[in-house]
């Protein structure tokens, strides 16, 4: 698939100041400056990142009427029900927040909605739970922002609501007793891009501080903040930067029995970093809602041993196993459907429907769909009556607002620029497709169909010491707007050894003047013919570590190759 590349740029005067207060390469600087580090004391703070810098708890919006509530509820022994979605950020939040809450409290439950019977967010069936049961104080985790009218429902009740969310409010925001949410516009919160097990955090924090209990009783649940800011993708800036940070160092140090019995069954023995969060904790936990019930998620990280843990661990990971064979599955058969349609490889847009593929993975076929076809893709199937399905856009193009475009066809829809879902009658899924692809076609921007690379420097080999790498290291966690730095390597020749590894992927052996490098390139075999062309060729990669027999290197994983007279 061609790709674009596009090479960032950097103030050359903030550049030259980091380097002469650094003393480190100047293509680090120009990365740190990108980034909007312009100061010693900036990178300071971004390379050691301190737990004392995050803000305090008390700044955010409604953070003492929603602890006041609670030490009402301690003080009259009232039932209290955490309440969260049921992916990884809700549920690490409610693991967190129900683990600090029992230390304290003890009339004390949780409650996961189901994904299928009860939908995203606050649900009638979670607040008549509530009712039935004898709660009357509700903390919504990951959702209610948008829930006005189910949290009047509860107030009706008698149930009082404390919200903690990090959605984007409506213009009506539910009458609950104290909504903690940094993106309403009157919060003075000096950060905003908290994830919901974040908001939970600072409530506990808030508590913990109220309570005279050390900071610490906090922090251990950093391992769990830390897997929903990897999951959740939320910018890894700021207090996301500090928490995940010392997340990280909890998981590796004293983690949580959830984390150490989900890595011990994928059976990685390493030093844990937010790539291993994000791809072998997160599935396993995310699947959990997809195939079958979330609740053993939560009661995955609130295990009291490790023998207890491996116990819901391996539920998830058997729902994993069987969301992985969904996925696969459905994925062929959706690229079937495409390639017996020719004039489908021509349109700007993907739909495709199937009665029989399982709703929890539609949004994971319609990534994978992308991958093979690049532009917006809908992935259907039938539930109940209608169909529904997810939608997933290609960067920079609002994928809400095409929908919006075809509400004539739609029962439902909700989402945002790059995801969305919809339920529709069955018999309109062909006029659907039609006119999303209509809309789609008259309104992208071309370019946007065609991946793009975003490069931060260009270096050369001789630049890529251990020295070098271990300062990237430091960059670390990486995540959105502070991704892994991708570097441009300029007329490389094959050393003669570069050859094809496992029929798909590429082993490169590279030369510039003087100095070797290896790599792999991971689905790269079809540019085999420009290495063996014995010219020069431009490419771009990441550079890693990689460890065999004992022993440590650097080498490149390269993302993207091509012939030096193609144009940047």
């Amino acid at each position: 698939m061609q790709r674009r590349w596009n090479m960032l740029t950097a103030d050359a005067v903030k550049q030259t100041s980091l380097q002469q207060s650094l003393k480190i390469h100047p293509v680090l600087c120009k990365i740190l400056a990108q980034r909007g580090i312009e100061s010693f004391e900036q990178a300071k703070d971004f390379f050691r990142p301190q737990l004392s810098s995050l803000h305090s708890p008390w700044l955010m919006k409604d953070m003492d009427k929603a602890v006041d509530r609670i030490l009402v509820a301690i003080d009259k022994a009232e039932k209290v029900l955490v309440f969260g979605d049921y992916d990884v950020d809700g549920t690490t939040a409610v693991a967190t927040v129900y683990q600090f809450l029992k230390r304290i409290h003890s009339p004390l439950d949780f409650y996961i909605p189901h994904r299928y019977r009860e939908g995203y967010g606050v649900s009638k069936a979670g607040i008549e739970f509530a009712r039935d049961n004898g709660f009357t104080l509700i903390i919504s985790l990951d959702c209610g922002i948008k829930s006005a009218d189910l949290i009047a429902y509860a107030k009706e009740l008698g149930i009082d609501f404390i919200v903690c969310d990090h959605h984007l409010p409506d213009e009506v925001l539910p009458p609950a007793m104290a909504i903690l949410n940094p993106k309403q516009t009157d919060c003075p919160y000096p950060y905003k891009e908290l994830c919901g097990c974040g908001v939970g955090f600072k409530l506990i924090s808030a508590l913990a501080e109220k309570m005279d209990m050390h900071p610490e009783t906090v922090y251990e649940y950093l391992d769990l903040v830390a897997t929903a800011i990897a999951a959740d993708i939320v910018p890894v800036t700021g207090e996301n930067r500090i928490l995940a940070f010392h997340g990280i160092k909890k998981a590796n140090a004293k983690p949580n029995h959830g984390i150490k019995a989900l890595s011990k069954l994928s059976a990685f023995t390493g030093e844990l970093h937010i790539t291993n969060l994000v791809f072998m904790i997160a599935p396993r936990v995310n699947a959990a809602g997809r195939m079958d019930d979330a609740r053993k998620a939560v009661q995955l990280f609130v295990s009291e041993s490790e023998e207890e843990a491996m116990h819901y661990a391996e539920m998830l990971h058997s729902d994993n196993s069987d969301r992985k064979e969904a996925d696969k599955s459905i994925t062929a058969e959706a690229l079937a459907l495409i390639s017996e349609h020719a004039d489908w490889k021509e349109r700007k847009s993907t739909v495709v429907f199937q009665s029989h593929w399982h709703k929890g993975v539609v949004g994971i076929v319609a990534s994978r769909i992308i991958d093979h076809y690049y532009r917006p893709t809908i992935v259907l199937t039938k539930s109940g009556d209608y169909a529904a399905g997810s939608a997933r856009s290609v960067p920079g193009f609002n994928l809400y607002e095409a929908i919006h475009a075809c509400k004539e066809h739609l029962l439902g829809y909700g989402g945002h620029f790059a995801a969305a879902g919809m339920t529709l009658e069955l018999d309109q899924v062909d006029a659907f497709r039609e006119k999303f692809e209509a809309v789609v076609a008259s309104t992208i921007d071309p370019q946007l169909l065609i991946p793009e690379i975003v490069i931060d420097a260009e270096i050369s080999l001789k630049d890529i010491k251990q020295s070098f790498y271990d300062i990237l290291c430091q960059m670390e966690p990486y995540g959105p707007e502070n991704l892994r730095p991708v570097f441009l390597l300029r007329n490389v020749t094959d050393t003669g050894w570069s050859k094809v590894v496992k029929e798909e992927h590429l082993r490169f052996s590279l030369r510039q003047e003087h100095m070797t490098i290896s790599g792999i390139g991971f689905g790269m075999a079809e540019k085999i013919h420009l290495l063996q062309r014995k010219q020069p060729v431009d490419i771009i990669c990441t550079i890693n570590e990689n460890q065999w027999n004992g022993e440590n290197s650097l080498q490149l994983r390269v993302l993207d190759c091509r012939t030096v007279d193609s144009t940047l």
